[in-house]
C-alpha cells in the first residue's frame, strides 16, 4: 500500500475530507431551513384563511401583512378538484413549453418535492402546494459548487507543482552533464598529449590507433554533454549512415554470441539531428537491451521511412519489461539495473523530444521474450 500514498494520495484525502465535512454540515442547514420554511408555508396558509373568513379589520391587516412578507417561497392554491385558484412569488411572463404555462409546471414540480398543506377556507378543502426558495437551492447546490472549485483547485496545484519538479530536475541533469563535461576535459587533454608522444614512438601503431578511437569516443562524450541544456544545431543527415556506424561501433563492444543488425529499404533517409547527441540515445537503448540479455541474443534495428515520419525501432529478444513498469520507464531514477542511476532512458527522451521534436517509447515488450523501443522523428 505504500507505493500508492503519497502526498497527492494525502492532498486528495484531505480535499474529500473538506468536502464531506462541509456537505454534512450544508445538509444539516438546508434541513433547518426547509422545516422553517414549512412553517411560514403554514403561517401563510392560516392567514389566508383569515383574510377571507374574517371580517375584523385588524385580523385581516395582520394576515394580510404576513402573505406579504412571503417574498421567497413559492406557493400555488388550488381547490378540491385540483384546479389552480392563486400563486404567489411565481413568473407568469415566462413559459417553460408549449401550450403549457409556468403556473402548471411548477404546480407539478411542488407535487413531486411537498406534501401539500390542507387547507379549508369554507368553499371545501384547499391545498397549498410550496417550493423551495432560492436561498435553499443555493444551499444544496453548495457542497457540490465547492467540490468543483476544489477539484479545479487541485489540478492547478498538481499541475504547477509537477511543472516545478520538472523544471528542478531539468536544472539537475543540465548541472550534471555540464560538471562531467568540464571534469573530463582535463584528463582528455593531458592523454591526447600522451597519445601524441606514443604516435612518435614505434612499435605500438596498432595499440595506438585503437587508443585513438576509444580517445576521440571520450571526446565525443564530453561533447554529448557539454551539449545538454543547451539548443543544439540540428543538421540533415543520412540516418541510415548514422546507424550503421553506432551499430558497428556496438558491434565491436557487445558480447560474442549478440548479433547487432541494421534494416533500412532505402540507403538515403535525410533527417535534421544532432548527430552526437542522437548517436547518444542510440548507445543508450543497444546497451539497455544488452543489460536485458544474457549474453546471447540479438537486436534489430529498423529503419521505416514515410513522407511525413521517420521510425526507428530497436528490438531485443532479453528478459522483456513486466506491464506495470512500462509507464515508468522513462521517470528519472527508474533502474532495474543493481548499478546505475536510472538517467539513461530519461536523458533519451528530453534529446528526442525536445531537441528533436520527435518521439520515443516503448511499442512493445512481453517478459521473456524482450521488449522493443520505437522513435518517431520528423522528416
Amino acid at each position: 500500500m505504500r507505493q500508492y500514498l503519497n502526498w497527492k494520495t494525502y492532498l486528495a484525502i484531505v480535499a474529500l475530507v473538506i468536502v464531506a465535512v462541509s456537505l454534512y454540515y450544508t445538509n444539516q442547514l438546508a434541513g433547518k431551513l426547509a422545516m422553517e420554511e414549512k412553517k411560514k408555508v403554514e403561517e401563510v396558509a392560516g392567514a389566508l384563511k383569515k383574510l377571507i373568513n374574517s371580517t375584523n379589520p385588524q385580523e385581516q391587516a395582520v394576515a394580510s401583512n404576513v402573505i406579504a412578507q412571503n417574498t421567497s417561497i413559492p406557493l400555488i392554491f388550488t381547490d378540491e378538484k385540483g384546479l389552480i385558484q392563486g400563486f404567489i412569488n411565481i413568473d407568469t411572463v415566462r413559459a417553460l413549453s408549449g401550450q403549457k404555462n409556468i403556473v402548471e409546471e411548477k404546480l407539478n414540480e411542488f407535487k413531486k418535492t411537498h406534501p401539500p398543506i390542507v387547507a379549508d377556507y369554507g368553499t371545501g378543502k384547499n391545498y397549498v402546494y410550496y417550493g423551495e426558495s432560492e436561498l435553499l437551492i443555493q444551499l444544496r447546490y453548495f457542497p457540490y459548487v465547492q467540490l468543483t472549485i476544489i477539484i479545479i483547485f487541485l489540478i492547478v496545484v498538481l499541475f504547477a507543482l509537477n511543472a516545478a519538479n520538472r523544471s528542478l530536475q531539468n536544472q539537475v541533469w543540465v548541472g550534471l552533464s555540464k560538471e562531467t563535461a568540464h571534469q573530463l576535459g582535463t584528463p582528455l587533454s593531458s592523454m591526447e598529449g600522451w597519445m601524441e608522444m606514443l604516435k612518435e614512438s614505434d612499435g605500438h601503431n596498432e595499440a595506438v590507433i585503437e587508443m585513438q578511437k576509444d580517445l576521440d569516443r571520450l571526446k565525443l562524450v564530453a561533447d554529448r554533454f557539454s551539449k545538454v541544456g543547451s539548443a543544439p544545431q540540428l543538421q540533415e543527415e543520412n540516418l541510415v549512415t548514422r546507424l550503421e556506424e553506432i551499430v558497428n561501433y556496438m558491434q565491436k563492444r557487445a558480447p560474442q554470441k549478440v548479433i547487432i543488425s541494421l534494416r533500412s529499404k532505402e540507403a538515403e533517409v535525410p533527417v535534421n539531428m544532432s548527430g552526437p547527441l542522437f548517436d547518444w540515445v542510440m548507445e543508450n537503448l543497444i546497451r539497455n537491451a544488452l543489460d536485458a540479455m544474457a549474453g546471447h541474443g540479438k537486436i534489430d534495428i529498423t529503419v521505416t521511412n514515410t513522407p511525413q515520419q521517420v521510425y526507428v525501432d530497436v528490438q531485443d529478444n532479453g528478459k522483456g519489461i513486466p506491464r506495470y513498469q512500462v509507464k515508468r520507464v522513462f521517470a528519472p531514477g527508474f533502474t532495474t539495473k543493481k548499478r546505475g542511476w536510472g538517467l539513461g532512458l530519461s536523458l533519451s527522451r528530453r534529446i528526442v523530444e525536445k531537441y528533436h521534436h520527435g518521439s520515443i517509447f516503448v511499442k512493445q515488450s512481453e517478459v521473456g521474450k524482450g521488449t522493443t523501443f520505437r522513435i518517431i522523428l520528423r522528416r
